[in-house]
């Protein structure tokens, strides 16, 4: 494994794409016209590199527990193809770069970069000492749009806020779902999650209830932006998707797990792109 490739796989790279069309979307919503090629360009790196250093800090932070769960013993920091120095430059050369990039965006993005690393480099710590880490971890997410947004429109509106609490609130949901498969593990080890401390029952109901919460969130960010049609076509789209993330949860299969986690919310955010692309230029 060479050395771009182990690090790209330690912080799952190829999950960028749940963030990414995110930020593009509030990119989009926040520009008159066309957002530049300079901006397309800024946002990228700006939300890649932000990603890159969550990712590569929460596997240095939860290293330990890493090592003692069966799930995530393989992992590069933990089998060693990653060593943990390299970890922690690979962390400061992506802090580094989402500043760089943050600067050359616009004043309001470069002033707000701090609250964004602040969530970014916090979120890790949250299972420590709250069940609310979901949500936490969503509003760290939700930073994709906002920061869309700010590049392109300098500024921040309500019907953004709507679209990142419906981020919020989407991805809380799913990483409920995900960390049902390390419930019994979190109890054990006294780490904080909704199925850990509810149970999966009680934790399967709860994210139906982040989901649809968000669900509501997004229809008021689509009626906020005044889109067309496609955009309540889209919303009933994603409507569908989530329904069947739900019907393919089963606590005890891995594999439905994770098809539920990658596959149906990469299908959300990529449905939600073109929704919101479409439903500003095509109308």
């Amino acid at each position: 494994m060479n050395s771009l490739t182990k690090f790209l796989s330690m912080i799952k790279f190829e999950h960028t794409i749940f963030a990414l069309p995110f930020a593009y979307v509030g990119m989009i919503m926040g520009s008159i016209g066309i957002p530049s090629i300079k901006t397309i360009i800024l946002v990228t790196i700006a939300m890649a590199s932000a990603r890159a250093a969550a990712m590569a800090l929460n596997r240095i932070v939860d290293r330990k527990f890493d090592a003692l769960n069966e799930r995530t013993k393989n992992r590069e920091l933990i089998s060693g193809k990653v060593k943990l120095q390299e970890a922690y430059i690979f962390t400061a050369l992506s802090i580094f770069i989402f500043e760089i990039s943050t600067y050359f965006i616009n004043d309001l993005a470069f002033k707000l970069s701090p609250i964004a690393l602040f969530f970014i480099l916090t979120y890790s710590y949250t299972k420590r000492f709250t069940w609310l880490c979901h949500l936490y971890l969503g509003a760290t997410d939700a930073i994709a749009p906002l920061g869309g947004y700010v590049a392109s429109a300098n500024s921040l509106s309500k019907p953004i806020w709507m679209l990142a609490l419906f981020v919020t609130f989407w991805i809380a949901g799913f990483d409920i779902l995900y960390s049902i498969q390390d419930a019994t593990f979190d109890k054990e080890h006294k780490l904080y999650s909704i199925p850990a401390n509810f149970g999966v029952n009680n934790a399967l109901h709860i994210a139906k209830l982040f989901h649809l919460t968000g669900f509501i969130f997004l229809i008021l960010s689509i009626h906020l932006f005044r889109l067309n049609l496609a955009g309540y076509i889209g919303a009933l789209v994603v409507a569908i998707l989530l329904f069947i993330e739900h019907i393919l949860i089963e606590p005890d299969d891995e594999k439905k797990i994770n098809l539920a986690f990658f596959n149906i919310n990469s299908y959300i955010s990529v449905v939600l792109f073109f929704t919101f692309l479409v439903g500003k230029y095509y109308g």
